[in-house]
């Protein structure tokens, strides 16, 4: 006789399987936690993975609208994965979550150059701009938070794509475990995405329901890569194309001869500050003033505008522009412009006769774009040796910049002078505005030490709402225009010509989205006949142009100016 004893492990340790007696046991609390929480992050694996796909490039379209639509590439993505083998699931699902996530970094990147460039992100050129991105937030909010941005843009690029392809693979778990339902709902998705294509279904915010966000965004960066590419060889013809190449010196800007001709670019001097209800008054109280202080000085003044290659930042592209008579909108451009030979305005007037001076006070590491320019005499910011405080991303503040200038070259005995100077106090984020002082009193800039007041700009760069924002870049161009109108009541002379303008207009949180690439331009003398050799420009009269004032590309003004005061007006 045999004995068999049957063994089985208690009910209460397998709840998952039915007791002898056949009644299931009940699940314990940690079962259904697991449960919960595995639903809760598939539903944030689903919501990710939806959001890069749908999320728009543009920040007003950011909405609730925004993701509830049919994203045509996850239909595509589902039945792909579906109809594949078991064993090519599981890379082809981690391949695509990886592409996914570094397009909605693109994407990300392209948001963010609408707001500061009012453009994409430019996949071939743009890279180069994150140096000068850090250098930028060192100057702003300091080196640590520069530091602290950068790691954190590190780890949004790397995490992104990690954190959608596992999304992505836990998602095809879940189409693995469901096939047969999956295969209806991705059916039936198909079908309503078709439909709402055919007949142009949207939401309430005019947003389509049939959506391809992700497809228009790799096909217009290959579309971007290639005009990039074409673009290059049609720009080596455009540089060899110039009138003005051969031309002798004694051919050249006679109508200038004993002049001294400053060439001023006002940091983000747009078309708004002078027509945005909100910006205008205040600004346009300081050129009309500054009109009738300068008219009773003897002078004269013709505004107009120029359409920049840029927006928002990239003011070396419109300087490249404004001093070679070529459309300079992006950084192979120029470079390609750097290493050839364009006769350049610079270049006109040394040819002339004229001693060339660059002043550049953001100029704080090697420049080598100053030999392309060729100026007889160039001054960084350490030559100019401010021994003042910074005020933001300003080394230092435009009236000193323009009283070194003048005690270094035109205090002096000295042949006529061709100088470009940028000022670089109404340079973004607009903060900290330096107080004016006596001309005489600026000396190496230590008073700014102690006269160094906000006269509307936060020191607070991050925390600060639109409103604020808008103000404080407001005074800053109030402050630049100023500057330079003292100075030409102060220094002008008979012989002075100053060409002022804007490079570009400020970021989008100042102008709103959709806003012109238009710049004031004005020239002001004492001379009539200088302003006479410009009377059939159409410009207006005054420091400020009116609405109806003429608008040229950037590109044509070399040219013209040229024309207007060469032997052959």
């Amino acid at each position: 006789m045999s004995l068999r004893i049957r063994l089985h492990r208690p009910a209460a340790t397998d709840p998952d399987r039915p007791d002898p007696a056949g009644d299931a046991a009940p699940p314990t609390a940690r079962s259904r936690t697991r449960r919960v929480a595995a639903g809760v992050l598939t539903g944030l694996a689903a919501l990710l993975v939806v959001a890069a796909l749908v999320a728009p490039d543009r920040l007003a379209e950011v909405g609730p609208g925004a993701v509830l639509r049919i994203p045509v590439e996850a239909l595509v993505a589902a039945a792909l994965l579906l109809v594949l083998p078991a064993r090519a699931r599981r890379p082809v699902a981690v391949a695509l979550g990886l592409v996914l996530g570094l397009l909605a970094v693109v994407k990300l990147l392209d948001t963010g150059f609408r707001v500061a460039r009012d453009r994409p992100f430019d996949v071939l050129l743009d890279w180069g701009l994150f140096d000068d991105g850090f250098g930028y937030l060192t100057d702003s909010v300091g080196r640590a938070g520069a530091v602290a941005a950068a790691v954190g843009v590190v780890l949004l690029v790397v995490g992104l794509p990690v954190l959608v392809a596992l999304a992505v693979r836990r998602l095809d778990r879940l189409l693995a475990r469901h096939r047969t339902g999956a295969v209806r709902v991705v059916a039936a998705l198909a079908v309503l995405w078709l439909g709402c294509a055919l007949f142009g279904v949207r939401l309430a915010a005019g947003v389509p329901v049939a959506d391809r966000t992700t497809s228009g965004l790799v096909a217009a960066h290959v579309g971007q890569v290639r005009a990039g590419l074409r673009d290059r060889a049609a720009f080596a013809g455009e540089m060899t194309a110039d009138a003005y190449r051969d031309v002798p010196g004694d051919r050249l800007l006679t109508g200038l001869r004993g002049k001294d001709v400053l060439v001023t670019f006002v940091e983000s001097y747009g078309r708004d500050a002078v027509e945005d209800p909100a910006l205008a008054p205040g600004v346009n109280e300081v050129l009309d003033d500054g009109y009738r202080r300068l008219r009773v000085a003897g002078f004269d003044a013709r505004s107009g505008f120029l359409t920049s290659p840029t927006f928002g930042g990239g003011s070396w592209l419109a300087h490249a522009t404004l001093l070679s008579g070529l459309w300079i909108d992006n950084d192979q451009r120029h470079r390609d412009l750097l290493a050839g030979d364009r006769l350049t305005l610079n270049g006109a007037f040394h040819r002339a006769g004229w001693q060339t001076v660059g002043v550049l006070p953001a100029a704080t590491q090697p420049w080598p774009e100053g030999k392309f320019f060729g100026y007889d005499r160039y001054y960084d910011a350490e030559r100019l040796a401010y021994q003042g405080p910074k005020f933001s991303y300003a080394p230092m503040p435009d009236q000193y910049t323009l009283a070194t200038f003048q005690r270094l070259e035109r205090d002096r005995p000295h042949a006529p002078l061709m100088a470009e100077i940028p000022l670089v106090s109404s340079h973004s984020p607009w903060s900290a505005i330096p107080k004016p002082v006596p001309w005489d009193a600026v000396g190496d800039g230590s008073i700014f030490h102690t006269e160094s007041t906000s006269t509307g700009g936060s020191r607070d760069v991050v925390q600060r709402d639109a409103a604020q924002v808008r103000d404080d870049y407001r005074h800053s161009i109030e402050y630049s225009l100023g500057t330079l109108v003292s100075y030409v009541l102060t220094y002008g002379g008979d012989d002075l010509v100053l060409v002022f303008l804007g490079d570009h207009q400020p970021t989008s949180s100042v102008t709103g989205e959709g806003a012109g690439r238009d710049v004031p331009i004005t020239i002001v003398a004492k001379d009539p006949a200088v302003l006479d050799r410009v009377a059939g420009w159409g410009w207006q009269d005054g420091l400020r142009p009116g609405p109806q004032a003429p608008v040229w590309r950037m590109d044509t003004f070399r040219d013209r100016f040229l024309v207007a005061f060469s032997p052959t007006h």
